[in-house]
């Protein structure tokens, strides 16, 4: 299965919501969380979404119309 990576940035209302989970429950795509930085007010994760690519578009559009903001990344900072 195709593996992509995404650069989510999430606002303070949804720090607190399991967004990534809901990702892997509602569309079944596999998550594996590259880096991260989460404080009070706002956060991000660098995440490797696994799947079928219509699902990992439909996850990714669900996440979007939630508030999250989502930008693709062509690599990682971290290989292995």
């Amino acid at each position: 299965m195709p593996k992509k990576r995404f650069l989510l940035t999430f606002p303070e209302k949804l720090i607190t919501e399991p967004i990534i989970y809901n990702l892997s429950a509602k569309f079944g795509v596999v998550f594996n969380i590259r880096r991260a930085d989460v404080t009070e007010d706002k956060g991000w994760v660098l995440l490797e979404l696994e799947g079928d690519p219509e699902s990992i578009q439909k996850s990714l559009a669900w996440a979007a119309k939630k508030g999250v903001e989502v930008s693709p990344v062509g690599g990682d900072v971290i290989e292995g």
